[in-house]
């Protein structure tokens, strides 16, 4: 009797382990699609001359979010926050090309770990990471490299990022673009110049949408995709001036679509304000995952969000180019608090001088005195220390409306609840006097050099300094000449055909560095530009 009752022990017992194990196979697989760089431009948001239909077909099949925004509008930031479901600047990853990275506080553990810790295999399938804490490779925060490395029946998290969207970006022989089809907003100026570089990043996001649809397929083609959520997202805003970079929503609104078949209703186009850190609270509600910290996103299959009022971000240094701005958007106005407003917008940064050839004409068309008022307005010595947009009137952000008496009680509002978010949400640090530098590099040192030369004139003897204080705030960051010699180096790139392969410019001065051999060969090993 004594052998049978522990015999019939243990045949509950693997019953038991059976129907977990079958139970934790119907667990959805989760698949993250990133795009670098790039705002809701795509044929399903209405954008006019690209057309985007796999990415199309994907919002068809599931929800699109219209007003949807990440928490800071540059990628190492937004990417920390997106791989813990916290904001950037309460985990001490807020300041982008972080030196000095730590291990997450307040007992924080990054998204792929919580899953794996509850049995799903995790996957990076591209080489794109860039996270400010620790660990920050792909080796301490994912298992594998492709979904098809799990166990059998094992579900999956993969997380991919499309990079083609991020500078530089190449035509598209299929279906080029006419510049006559594309339409700029109000603060570009509308040349034949700018026209071209815009139509040139659409192209691009063509080629990338045909990638996606070959991811897709795959799902399709391996039978996973009736039990696969896909989420489709940018990481932040566009790569132009006044996108990346900066608090409006050309730098920190993006798509974000998700798909789940039989659960998520097809054809949902939502209005409500989302993040991009809510998919974290979804990607562990839908696995059963409890996180041991609350997250600050919420779930996308909850309530939560439709009572949501206000999204946050933030921004802080931008490799080293010191600002520090906070943003509250609700469904009818933005508020930006510039922390910094005796800096320029458009300071020297290396990588916009580089990459921007708009910059460049509108550089030019500045100096002179060609820009329209809203056009010339981001070309301003310093910035106001508040903007405030009414957004059902002004969608495009270009009337600042913070002295306005008709909207004090609006500025108040939000001003409140900003800094309810900086103090308690946040614990925002603020901005140091060695961080805002002021004083440290007098006009008089500059002489007839662009910025970008005296900077790398100067550099091995300021290299600390810079880390300090940031690169001179001197501005304009180029002479009239200089800007117009830079938009005749930018023209043979910017008009090229789309089957000419010419070679990008190199257009601000910059030391040449050896390509580290390990990145070039991740690079070349997920296919990324």
């Amino acid at each position: 009797m004594k052998n049978l009752l522990i015999a019939f022990a243990l045949l509950l017992s693997c019953c038991s382990v059976a129907v977990a194990e079958t139970s934790t196979d119907q667990r959805p697989n989760i698949l993250w699609i990133t795009i670098e760089d790039w705002s809701p431009d795509l044929s399903c948001y209405g954008t006019k001359g690209i057309h985007t239909p796999h990415v199309d077909a994907l919002a068809a099949q599931g929800v699109r979010y219209q007003t949807a925004f990440t928490t800071s509008p540059v990628c190492s930031t937004s990417r920390s926050a997106m791989m813990t479901g916290f904001h950037q600047n309460y985990i001490g990853a807020h300041q982008h090309r972080t030196s000095d990275k730590k291990p997450l506080p307040h007992g924080i553990r990054p998204i792929p770990h919580l899953l794996q810790d509850a049995g799903y295999f995790t996957a990076l399938m591209s080489y794109k990471i860039d996270v400010n804490f620790l660990p920050d490779t792909r080796e301490g925060l994912f298992m594998g490299n492709d979904w098809n490395e799990r166990k059998e029946g094992q579900p999956f998290f993969a997380r991919i990022t499309f990079p083609e969207t991020h500078r530089k970006w190449d035509r598209d022989p299929e279906r080029p673009i006419d510049i006559k089809d594309v339409e700029l907003p109000p603060y570009y100026a509308d040349t034949e110049f700018c026209r071209r570089d815009w139509a040139n990043g659409l192209e691009q996001m063509q080629l990338v949408d045909r990638k996606v649809g070959e991811l897709l397929k795959r799902l399709e083609d391996e039978g996973l995709a009736d039990n696969t959520i896909v989420f489709f997202i940018g990481d932040h805003g566009r790569c132009h001036i006044r996108g990346k970079q900066f608090l409006y929503d050309g730098g920190i609104r993006i798509p974000m679509i998700m798909r789940w078949p039989d659960k998520v209703e097809a054809g949902q186009v939502s209005e409500d304000l989302a993040m991009s850190i809510d998919i974290c609270a979804t990607v562990l509600e839908a696995a059963g995952v409890e996180a041991p910290v609350a997250l600050h996103g919420e779930s996308l299959l909850g309530e939560e969000i439709k009572n949501r009022k206000y999204v946050f971000a933030a921004r802080d240094k931008m490799d080293n180019a010191h600002d520090s701005m906070r943003a509250i958007r609700s469904k009818d106005f933005k508020l930006i608090l510039n922390l910094m407003p005796e800096r320029p917008w458009l300071q020297f940064s290396r990588y916009k001088e580089q990459c921007y050839p708009m910059l460049a004409e509108m550089g030019a068309m500045h100096l002179r005195g060609e820009l329209t008022p809203a056009q010339a307005a981001f070309f301003a010595p310093r910035k106001p220390e508040v903007e405030l947009f009414d957004l059902k009137k002004d969608p495009h952000e270009v009337n600042n409306l913070a002295d306005d008496p008709a909207y004090a009680d609006t500025k108040n509002e939000l001003l409140a609840e900003l800094n309810n978010w900086r103090e308690n949400v946040i614990h925002d640090q603020g901005v140091s006097d060695e961080f805002r530098g002021l004083g440290k590099f007098p006009e008089s040192l500059r002489g007839d050099l662009s910025v970008d030369q005296w900077v790398l004139a100067n550099r091995d003897q300021l290299d600390p300094e810079f880390l300090k204080h940031g690169w001179p705030t001197w501005f304009p960051t180029r002479s009239q000449s200089q800007w117009e010699e830079a938009v005749e180096t930018w023209k043979p790139y910017v008009f090229r055909g789309p089957d000419e392969n010419v070679q990008r410019p190199e257009v601000a001065h910059q030391p040449k560095k050896k390509k580290k051999a390990k990145k070039a060969k991740k690079k070349k090993k997920f296919g990324a530009t």
